[in-house]
């Protein structure tokens, strides 16, 4: 019984359901779309395929003779098969009408196979499109070929399936046997092309899609979005699935009549997926992003050594693609432990990559043994999860695209600021200097050069020599935006006090550098020992002392300047803004060092003021 104001604990949907559910409507999608192809492929083909069969036996090799059962599988990987008996007719409707016996040619569907048939009393005919007197011996294809027999009704005719690469389609005897059909006319040829429409056209619709993604990419390079290479990659990616989609599909020697370009495109393209999905990866990687990247450059390097040894060697480009399979499950076994092991330390949030990111290597592992054991071909696994991690992709696209292009508007405006504010350091630079350079300044010291010329020359010279030294350290302000060593800044305190104690010798100055070896902006401690002269120890009747002291804790770089002037009462308030180098002082040491000014005084007893730079900003 449940009374008022008590909650039910029934089933409650989480957030984290949300994924699970998403990837499993992508994946019956997937499954939905691939067999929708396949159906459509079957109804569009039973005008063709069901109008003649081959009724018999087969052997390989020298084996024994067995019996053709429909649907038992015959192996084209273990040896030369050949087939003995007769083809069957059937009408439209599917009944029997007897044995073939006309002279119309029949099809017959040759995946990487040579054919050659033997009649009664007549020489053996070889239909060997590898070795085509028009096309080459570099020609290994799918495709179509067409002969008439000549048979009697009760003549037995032979026929030899070779398998010139021993290895690949392990079901190409299947095939040619299932598509058996009479070769009438132009209607054949659309009918055949037919059954692969579906899968060519979602080919060319994830090839335009490609395109998209590399605008995509080239504009988010252009306005400097951060990890545009990512754009790029999915680009190429979807590119050469979308080749592999189309030149993978049925009937495409009746689409592209190119045999040597259709094989070649699919091998190309089957070779650059799984590149670019290599490089996707280890973008992806952390911890074990060394290996990911030693495992990309020997797929890349094997890879161009596959699509140079045709060229130069007897060797066909569709015999290195049983190496390329050995080596890229080498490398997807190595991408799969590098992305558990960044699933195992990495955060829950991100995990969905990297399991996401296994997809892939395991459908490839999957269409390998269902290739080789002879269950299916054409890559139905990697097309399944390529399918859903496309849609994926499309998604996160979407939502990256807006979020960057936001964040690199803010960048834009950052940059804007930090142009903003160098130009007020600069301006602030040049207060500064100028605070330091004024005119009575100068004929003061001038005058006393004066009047020491005719007393003391040798002391005169001392004056003009820290003279110019402090011109030369105020002007060299100007170029030098970036913090100077503490001993060069006391260096310029040096020259102005000199100059200064030459006006008032009867004030002592003194220095205890017990650190100097950190960096701190121009003209920060001569300002402020300038200001403890003006406004604590000239208001004295006599002398007066000014003591800098630099030293550090455990956290901060600390100089003080500290004398014993006439001080002011802290505790008035009084406006800053009227004090331009102190101001600018502070706006210097916070913006480019980090740093703070500190000033203590007690009215009577004089002025301290602190600089703090901390120890972990970056100076």
């Amino acid at each position: 019984m449940m009374y008022s104001g008590e909650k039910s604990e029934g089933f409650k949907f989480k957030k984290a359901y949300i994924p699970i559910v998403g990837v499993a409507i992508l994946i019956l999608l997937a499954v939905f779309i691939l067999w929708f192809d396949s159906s459509n492929s079957t109804q569009a083909g039973e005008a063709w395929m069901a109008q003649v069969y081959f009724e018999g036996e087969y052997r390989i090799g020298d084996g024994e003779w067995k019996p053709i059962v429909k649907g038992e599988h015959i192996s084209s990987t273990k040896g030369d098969v050949t087939l003995r008996g007769n083809f069957h007719m059937l009408d439209p409707l599917g009944n029997y009408v007897g044995i073939y016996s006309e002279e119309i040619p029949i099809a017959f569907h040759v995946n990487h196979i040579n054919l050659t048939f033997r009649e009664k009393n007549g020489e053996p005919i070889v239909n060997d499109i590898e070795n085509h007197l028009w096309f080459g011996k570099f020609v290994c294809c799918e495709s179509w070929v067409a002969h008439s027999f000549t048979q009697g009704n009760t003549d037995t005719i032979e026929i030899v399936a070779h398998n010139p690469h021993k290895f690949g389609n392990e079901n190409a005897i299947d095939e040619m046997l299932s598509s058996v059909a009479i070769w009438g006319d132009m209607n054949f040829e659309r009918d055949v092309e037919s059954t692969g429409d579906t899968q060519r056209t979602a080919g060319i619709l994830f090839m335009v899609i490609s395109f998209l993604f590399l605008g995509t990419a080239l504009f988010s390079t252009l306005i400097h979005i951060k990890n545009s290479k990512i754009i790029w990659m999915l680009g190429a990616l979807v590119l050469f699935a979308g080749l592999y989609f189309a030149y993978g599909a049925d009937g495409v020697s009746f689409w592209s009549n190119s045999f040597v370009l259709n094989t070649a495109i699919l091998g190309f393209s089957m070779m650059f997926y799984m590149l670019f999905l290599s490089f996707i990866i280890v973008s992806v990687l952390k911890e074990t992003k060394i290996v990911g990247n030693i495992a990309v450059i020997i797929l890349a390097v094997s890879n161009a050594l596959f699509f140079v040894l045709p060229l130069f060697t007897d060797i066909l480009f569709y015999d290195t693609w049983l190496w390329w399979a050995v080596i890229q499950i080498a490398i997807n076994v190595t991408f799969a432990i590098c992305l558990l092991k960044e699933f195992i330390s990495s955060k829950e949030k991100a995990r969905w990559m990297y399991l996401g990111a296994i997809l892939p290597l395991i459908a490839f592992e999957a269409d390998v043994i269902g290739t080789w054991r002879g269950a299916w071909q054409g890559g139905v696994a990697s097309q399944c999860v390529f399918i859903i991690l496309f849609i994926v992709a499309v998604i996160m696209i979407l939502k990256y695209i807006p979020q960057n292009i936001n964040a690199a508007s803010r960048a834009k405006e950052l940059e804007m600021e930090r142009i903003a504010l160098d130009a007020e350091l600069t301006e602030s630079r040049m207060s500064t200097m100028m605070s330091q350079i004024r005119p009575h300044f100068i004929y003061n010291t001038l005058g006393s050069i004066e009047q020491l010329c005719d007393i003391d020359p040798k002391k005169a010279g001392e004056l003009v020599h820290d003279f110019a030294k402090y011109l030369r350290g105020n002007f060299g302000e100007l170029d030098n935006p970036k913090p100077i060593l503490m001993s060069k800044e006391m260096d310029h305190v040096r020259h102005y006090v000199s100059i200064e104690n030459v006006r008032f010798p009867d004030m002592t100055f003194t220095f205890e550098m017990n650190s100097d070896d950190f960096k701190i902006p121009a003209l920060t401690v001569q300002p402020i020992v300038e200001n403890a002269i003006k406004h604590g120890l000239m208001k004295l009747q006599k002398g007066g002392t000014i003591k800098v002291v630099s030293y550090e804790t455990d956290t901060h770089y600390c100089i003080s300047v500290v004398d014993d002037g006439v001080g002011f009462d802290a505790s008035v308030m009084h406006d800053e803004r009227k004090h331009v180098g102190l101001r600018n002082i502070r706006e210097r040491l916070k913006s480019m060092v980090g740093g703070s000014l500190e000033i203590e005084s007690t009215l009577g007893v004089g002025t301290k003021a602190l600089v703090k730079i901390p120890k972990e900003k970056k100076q």
